[in-house]
């Protein structure tokens, strides 16, 4: 299969397309031929070796743990999916090794779920880490609800626009930070923008309101300035909001969680905003854009 390997760690000029040997079946994994692979910051910190304490790489190695496709094999022990199911998942395995930036991914099936039936494969790619990087936040780590006015910090990235709209469909009042060049983009998900350039409380009083819960992606000040306004925040950058009484998130693959977004998704309470589409030749592309930090919404790969 054609895949997008990298035998050390570096900058985005490692990665190169190779032609490889497909990932073995496991007894409890579906193989999936893929057709999109969103790329997340995650993916590019892991290749510059910047996680290399925190998760173990397997050399080669493709990048990539996000993907949307179609079933071509189950695995004996899974009775979830059969052979041409739409699905969408989140790779991530025990070391990093065999990533989404190839023709087949071998998921184990507590990674994956039927994709949403009203979204393109291209679309659905870009749900699976960011949107449960969102939900596991909103929904496990601050448990937020209609009574909630929620501060949304990077809102214009993906993470962002689906945390925008998770907390929309739970009730809750969304303050979201960002660039003005971002405010119509934000206000176009129900939320009410605020300068990321500008001293926060100067925001809040503008809109007249008081935040209850803060979700940070951004760290350092961004979250010391946070955990001084309320005690209800998780970050998604910053572990040091533990010392303050707040709770550090690193997605989980969860098969059920993945679930409740689709639901959303198909009942329209939840788009994506996909600003660029690269081939898969091109990813080393795709990791540079994304390094750049200045992304409105989400970046994907078209393999098929």
């Amino acid at each position: 299969m054609r895949a997008v390997v990298y035998r050390e760690f570096g900058s985005h000029e490692v990665l190169g397309l190779e032609e490889v040997e497909p990932p073995p079946l496991g007894r409890d994994a579906v193989l999936v031929r893929i057709h999109a692979a969103a790329v997340n910051p995650v993916d590019w910190k892991i290749r510059a070796g910047r996680l290399a304490g925190v998760l173990e790489t397997w050399f080669p190695a493709i990048p990539g743990w996000d993907f949307a496709g179609v079933v071509e094999r189950v695995g004996p022990a899974v009775t979830e999916l059969a052979a041409g199911d739409r699905v969408l998942g989140y790779a991530r395995m025990d070391v990093v090794r065999w990533g989404t930036a190839a023709e087949y991914i071998a998921a184990p099936i507590r990674t994956v779920a039927k994709a949403p039936d009203s979204w393109s494969l291209q679309e659905a790619s870009t749900l699976p880490l960011a949107g449960l990087t969102a939900y596991q936040s909103l929904h496990g780590a601050l448990g937020v609800g209609t009574d909630d006015v929620l501060y949304v910090n990077a809102a214009a990235g993906g993470v962002g626009t689906f945390a925008m709209q998770i907390a929309a469909a739970a009730g809750a009042t969304v303050i979201a930070s960002t660039s003005p060049r971002n405010f119509s983009y934000v206000e176009g998900f129900g939320a009410r923008p605020v300068d990321r350039h500008a001293p926060l409380a100067e925001g809040l009083a503008r809109h007249g309101l008081r935040i209850t819960a803060a979700f940070d992606a951004v760290g350092g000040e961004a979250l010391d300035e946070l955990t001084a306004l309320t005690p209800r925040v998780c970050s998604i950058a910053d572990a040091r909001v533990g010392d303050a009484g707040g709770a550090y998130v690193f997605a989980r693959p969860d098969r059920a969680d993945l679930g409740s977004l689709v639901a959303l998704a198909d009942a329209g309470q939840l788009r994506t905003e996909l600003s660029e589409v690269f081939p898969l030749e091109e990813t080393a592309a795709a990791h540079a854009l994304s390094e750049r930090r200045s992304t409105r919404g989400k970046i994907t790969i078209a393999v098929a």
